[in-house]
């Protein structure tokens, strides 16, 4: 069951979840705004001829880092790593889920992928999976609203957090891009 937006603003006050740096205003009725990063990982398709990851051949990338009064143009059918502005998490008894915004979506913006769900214990700015299904480009900006986080308590605190578990335990940023370019 998802938590509306007494029981998220509750939950921020006990220290349950975090949200840096909350902000009210983008409370929803059962979701959180989250805002877009200055970050991007784009690959360089000009000279990845494919990619392979069985064989471990990965575009080569370069970030991007934008200042706050900066825009990106994202081009149709094009898809890059974002990161998000909001750091966030919460503790081993909730799961949180990422979600695109129904204005973006319209619009043709997918913000996730596949990697819609953080787990309980884990703390993050989330890499987002911008990709622009749409015929014209979308100019991004940081600290636009991006996405929304869906809360939910789950029946059982997790037996482990995902501090024990997961890949990335100090620096979602770490790992982002695939290893530098390799050729079979």
């Amino acid at each position: 069951m998802f938590l509306s937006d007494q029981q998220i603003k509750a939950a921020i006050e006990v220290g349950d979840i975090t949200i840096q740096d909350f902000d009210e205003k983008r409370l929803q009725p059962a979701s959180y705004d989250i805002l877009l990063g200055n970050k991007f990982i784009v690959t360089e398709g000009h000279t990845t001829p494919a990619i392979d990851p069985v064989k471990g051949i990965f575009a080569e990338t370069r970030e991007i880092t934008l200042r706050d009064d900066e825009s990106f143009v994202l081009h149709p059918h094009v898809s890059i790593l974002g990161i998000s502005h909001d750091y966030f998490g919460a503790k081993n008894d909730y799961l949180i889920q990422l979600s695109g915004k129904s204005s973006l979506a319209r619009i043709g913006l997918i913000v996730h992928n596949t990697a819609g769900l953080i787990n309980p214990g884990h703390y993050l700015n989330i890499t987002l999976e911008l990709c622009n299904l749409n015929n014209v480009p979308i100019v991004l900006r940081p600290k636009m609203e991006i996405a929304q986080l869906l809360f939910s308590r789950l029946e059982a605190p997790a037996s482990r957090d995902y501090s024990e578990v997961g890949r990335y335990h100090d620096d979602n940023w770490q790992g982002w891009a695939p290893a530098k370019a390799k050729t079979a």
